[in-house]
Formats: structure tokens, C-alpha cells, sequence
């Protein structure tokens, strides 16, 4: 796992209603910085949103409580152990988790299956609309050691 990288499984709740799943406590450790704002995207089936980090101390929280997404983490930050390291996790409606994504390790995700899926994000950050903090990369850069259609490990 890349080091400040962590995951939770989160319990889903069933009954004959359907179901409910907590997806933010201040009690849990991934949220160690409290949120400054949250929102969700709809990604079409094989959509690819990657590659982006933050440079100002964003700390991510991914969520996907419908469809399936892959999400992908490289760590490229010069005094991390765990620096040139890839993380890929499948999480959805069917592998409830939320991701703690440290900002300056560049990610994204790509929906897959047949179905949309929703992605939802916690920023420890508020999302500045003049300066926005966010580099870019293409998803298929050779600068990320990375293949999106590959199985995670």
C-alpha cells in the first residue's frame, strides 16, 4: 500500500427496504482532516477521469455507492518509501469502501462493467474556481506505470 494511502471497508445495512451505508464519521482515522466539501460525478461505462493531483495538501476520500470503478494511485512524491509504487482498487456497490487518497499522488479512475457509476469525494480542500489546485495528466501517459485495462492486483 502507498504509504498514507488507506482504505476502509464501510458496512452496508440491509433490510427489506434496501440498504444503508455510513460513508463519513468524524470518529474514523482516514478522515484526519476534516472535509471541506464534498460532491459527486456520474461516469459513463470504460470513462477514464485521470490523471490529477493537488500541490496545496488535499487529502481525497473516494467513495463509488453505485457502479464499479477502478481506481488508480502513483505515487511519485520524492521523500515518500513508497515512492514509484502503483495502487489499484475495484470498489462499488457490490465492495462498499472509501479510499484516503493523499492529494500529492496522482490518481483517477475509470468506470467499469456496463453501468454508470457515481463517485464521491470528501476534499479536505474547497475547490478554488480562479486557482484551482490540480496538475494534469492524459490517462494513457507513459509517466505512470500503469495500465487501465490491467486487473489490479
Amino acid at each position: 500500500m502507498i504509504h498514507d494511502v488507506e482504505v476502509r471497508d464501510l458496512k452496508v445495512n440491509v433490510d427489506e427496504r434496501g440498504h444503508l451505508v455510513e460513508i463519513f464519521r468524524e470518529d474514523w482515522r482516514e478522515y484526519d482532516s476534516e472535509p471541506a466539501m464534498s460532491y459527486y460525478s456520474m461516469s459513463y461505462p470504460g470513462v477514464i477521469r485521470a490523471w490529477h493531483r493537488h500541490t496545496r495538501g488535499q487529502i481525497d476520500h473516494f467513495i463509488c455507492p453505485q457502479g464499479r470503478i477502478k481506481v488508480g494511485i502513483y505515487d511519485d512524491r520524492d521523500d515518500s518509501p513508497t515512492k514509484g509504487e502503483v495502487n489499484k482498487f475495484i470498489i462499488g456497490e457490490h465492495d462498499q469502501q472509501i479510499i484516503r487518497i493523499p492529494g500529492d499522488c496522482w490518481h483517477g479512475f475509470k468506470v467499469v462493467g456496463n453501468e454508470q457509476a457515481i463517485l464521491l469525494n470528501f476534499p479536505t480542500n474547497l475547490y478554488d474556481y480562479e486557482d484551482p489546485d490540480e496538475e494534469r495528466l492524459p490517462p494513457d501517459t507513459d509517466e505512470i506505470p500503469m495500465d487501465w485495462d490491467e486487473t489490479p492486483n
